[in-house]
């Protein structure tokens, strides 16, 4: 554990040398922008689901000690004002076949345990959603929880236009949900202590490289602060 903590300590120095100088060329050349929080909000979980959140999967990411707190504080504030909330998982009706929904994905990762409907694929139940009140799963076969699916169309139904972003895996699903989120029309904001990957390093890196280009990285108690501070939702 000792080693472990060093290993992630020194990763972790390595990167906040790499940062300051790279956010010197970034604002000297006009990036880092803030685009700040809307008056609409949506939360969007995504890939919180057991294959991602338990131990002992191909997709295990770590730091869930402070992922899932996180986001069950985030879910509580978003009930109580309404908001929508949308879960996101990864799941395939033939993850290896002939036929395989998969796209080619199967040639890279280990696919085949996410099937539709299997305990891997279900949300983990620290966070599950409450279908009574309306809050959505959406199963995508790709990265971003834009691509292929209807949550677009439901979040301007919804007149959405932020975004809170949380979930796994930070160089993949959540990292292409935010940049499609701000190509769609809507302002992402990810959530720091809410998202997770399985690689060291990769957090810090997609978290810098996002709220440099993508959206905007805030700290929990932040978005809670935002969130405290909204008029609750109409079911209108």
């Amino acid at each position: 554990m000792t080693a472990e903590l060093s290993r992630d300590e020194e990763i972790r120095r390595a990167l906040e040398t790499i940062f300051a100088a790279d956010s010197e060329i970034y604002q000297t050349r006009g990036f880092q922008r803030r685009i700040g929080f809307g008056t609409r909000p949506a939360l969007l979980i995504i890939d919180l689901a057991n294959a991602w959140t338990r131990p002992g999967h191909n997709f295990t990411c770590d730091n869930m000690e402070v992922i899932i707190p996180a986001n069950q504080q985030l879910l509580a504030a978003a009930r109580e004002k309404n908001i929508p909330v949308i879960y996101t998982t990864t799941a395939y009706q033939d993850p290896t076949g002939p036929r395989a929904d998969t796209g080619l994905w199967h040639m890279k990762i280990p696919v085949e345990t996410l099937r539709e409907g299997s305990p891997e694929a279900a949300i983990d139940e620290r966070i599950a959603p409450m279908p009574d009140r309306g809050e959505q799963v959406i199963v995508k076969k790709r990265a971003s929880a834009f691509h292929g699916t209807y949550l677009a169309g439901y979040l301007r139904a919804q007149r959405v236009d932020t975004v809170i972003i949380t979930g796994v895996t930070m160089a993949g699903c959540v990292r292409h949900s935010a940049e499609d989120a701000i190509a769609e029309g809507f302002r992402p904001i990810v959530v720091r202590e809410g998202v997770g990957d399985r690689v060291p390093g990769v957090v810090e890196w997609n978290l810098f490289d996002i709220d440099a280009k993508f959206g905007d990285v805030e700290p929990v108690e932040r978005v809670l602060g935002y969130l405290g501070d909204l008029e609750a939702f109409s079911n209108e």
